[in-house]
């Protein structure tokens, strides 16, 4: 429609203006004014399909990258970092979703209108069409060359886009800690420092990009005043009619509109291709941790943990190792616990019963199979843990004690809380089990929040019990409580705590116990223990029952000495 108006035009001028034909110059005009409403019919229809089709993208490739995340190791969240995925699910899908839209409203129109145009200028005037061989070349150079200065300007302001949202994710997590330290004109000097980096960076950016626009409006202007010279010579000659020069320089004029729409969206893919290379940086993320193919589906086992001379390190086998050939057995029912000094690998240790983690040589084994032969799902579903960090969601505490067994009936819910020493302090709230959860679990203490994170890991019914130094905010006499009645789950007689009943939550193996591997910073924890682990620089330094570490371990030894006799 819009490639109709110049021709109409010339029309015009050539015939209804020139011979005085009014009826012609009514007509034509009526003609041009029914092409425009249906471009205008065809113009919306295209912004509404493109905003569908481009929300859509965007909310499909949101959700792809949610699911990715999910499925990505430890190790790989590791090196992505929090900061630097919230930016990809949130900006950078953003930048790419709406060049989806711009792409879809005008790089198909401008490109078919330049091609269009550059065919209807040739056909009316071939002479004056030879202005097309300097000026597109010459757009067609500006273009290149700023797509090439921006790009990388571009990436960079995604970068300091993730050391924004960085800065302000770790100071919303840990705002208390900032008012508890007076701290805030420190965070705000932070936060400032990283913003102005981000805003200095899209300034030199965006100066690159306003060169774009006012020199092809130059080559535009150049190209139409040297269109009107030329036509005019060529009309006083008598070779061309003022319409064919008018229709002329309206194709020349949207020629060389089409190609600076097309070198707006060239700049707009510039910046989205940065977003979108970051996007594919998680999509192409491989897991570190992925099953066999040949990986075990179905597996009940009874509870034997062994780690057979197992060497780990974060960072493959050329890094420094966290635990170095480390060996020993949990048997079925044993009570194991791991004890030594921050960063001696305890919690390194644990995480690679669960798989998080690969180990870098060794292997570990539960029943003598290695757990790199089970598949991921059913290993996790005979192990419940509770990690150093207690995370809970936003929700009520029910659904947060529930949240390995969503399908778990109530009666079993106030169980694990009894057995957690939970469930007395969850009744105390108005709202009892449905009391509501803030982010983070922000209502609750530390303690509160460790014994909900317990009952969560006892509902599950697990085979094998790992406590990642869970009840270090958990006040001593509660602590005695709680280890009575996961002892007596471990036994498969959960009566004998203080009269509590719940033989629905003991795991029912062939000789009816359960494996339990704590880390504890306190020796009171671990002194009931059937074996005791002393870890020392990423090394079990000393094994055995309380009693006899005390005889033979200097470093036991010194650890309880230093706790017990304050």
């Amino acid at each position: 429609m819009d490639l109709m108006q110049p021709r109409l035009i010339q029309r015009i001028v050539d015939q209804g203006l020139a011979n005085g034909d009014m009826p012609l110059i009514i007509n034509t005009g009526l003609l041009m004014v029914g092409l425009a409403a249906i471009g205008v019919f065809g113009g919306g229809g295209c912004v509404v399909f493109s905003v569908l089709a481009s929300q859509g993208f965007g909310a499909d490739l949101r959700s792809t990258l949610f699911g990715k995340v999910q499925s990505l190791s430890f190790g790989n969240l590791d090196k992505l970092e929090t900061g630097r995925l919230i930016t990809r699910l949130t900006n950078d899908v953003t930048q790419v979703q709406e060049l989806v839209m711009m792409s879809l409203r005008i790089m198909v129109r401008a490109p078919l209108l330049m091609v269009g145009s550059l065919v209807m200028a040739i056909l009316t005037s071939p002479t004056l069409a030879l202005l097309f061989l300097l000026l597109i070349p010459l757009v067609t150079a500006v273009i290149v060359w700023i797509i090439k200065k921006s790009y990388p300007m571009f990436s960079e302001v995604q970068r300091r886009l993730d050391a924004v949202n960085t800065v302000m994710q770790e100071n919303l997590a840990g705002v208390r800690v900032v008012k508890a330290f007076v701290r805030e004109e420190h965070e705000i000097g932070r936060f400032h420092g990283a913003n102005k980096q981000l805003m200095d960076q899209n300034i030199t950016a965006a100066q690159t990009l306003a060169l774009n626009m006012p020199i092809v409006m130059l080559i535009m202007n150049v190209g139409m005043v040297a269109a009107l010279w030329l036509g005019g010579v060529q009309v006083k000659a008598g070779g061309m009619h003022v319409g064919q020069v008018i229709a002329f320089i309206n194709y020349l004029t949207q020629t060389l509109f089409s190609i600076m729409m097309v070198s707006m969206m060239t700049m707009r893919i510039s910046r989205s291709a940065a977003s979108a290379e970051r996007i594919q940086e998680v999509l192409e993320s491989q897991p570190e941790v992925v099953n066999k193919p040949d990986a075990l589906t179905a597996f009940e086992p009874q509870g034997r943990v062994r780690f057979e001379d197992v060497t780990f390190s974060y960072d493959g086998a050329d890094a420094d190792p966290v635990l170095k050939n480390v060996s020993f057995v949990a048997e079925p029912g044993q009570t194991v616990a791991l004890l030594g000094a921050t960063g001696s690998g305890k919690s390194s240790l644990i995480h690679l019963i669960p798989r998080f983690y690969d180990v870098t040589e060794g292997r570990v084994t539960i029943d003598g199979v290695d757990i790199r032969d089970i598949d991921e799902t059913a290993l996790r579903g005979k192990i419940g843990i509770a990690l150093q960090e207690s995370v809970l969601f936003s929700g009520a505490i029910r659904d947060n004690i529930r949240y390995g067994r969503p399908d778990a009936p109530d009666d079993e819910v106030i169980a694990a809380a009894k057995l957690a020493q939970a469930h007395d302090f969850i009744t105390s709230f108005p709202d009892g089990y449905d009391s509501i959860v803030g982010q983070r679990g922000v209502n609750l203490s530390g303690g509160q929040k460790q014994r909900i994170a317990i009952a969560r890991a006892l509902l599950t019914q697990p085979t094998i019990l790992i406590l990642d130094d869970s009840t270090s905010s958990v006040d001593v006499e509660t602590e005695a409580r709680l280890q009575e009645a996961l002892a007596a789950t471990r036994q498969g007689d959960a009566s004998t705590s203080r009269g509590l009943r719940s033989p629905e939550l003991v795991r029912e193996t062939s000789n009816g116990r359960r494996t339990s591997l704590i880390v504890a910073q306190r020796i009171s924890t671990v002194l009931t223990a059937d074996k005791i682990l002393v870890l020392d620089n990423g090394r079990v330094v000393a094994e055995g029952a309380h009693a006899d570490l005390m005889e033979t371990s200097p470093i036991y030894r010194e650890i309880y000495e230093s706790q017990m006799e304050r």
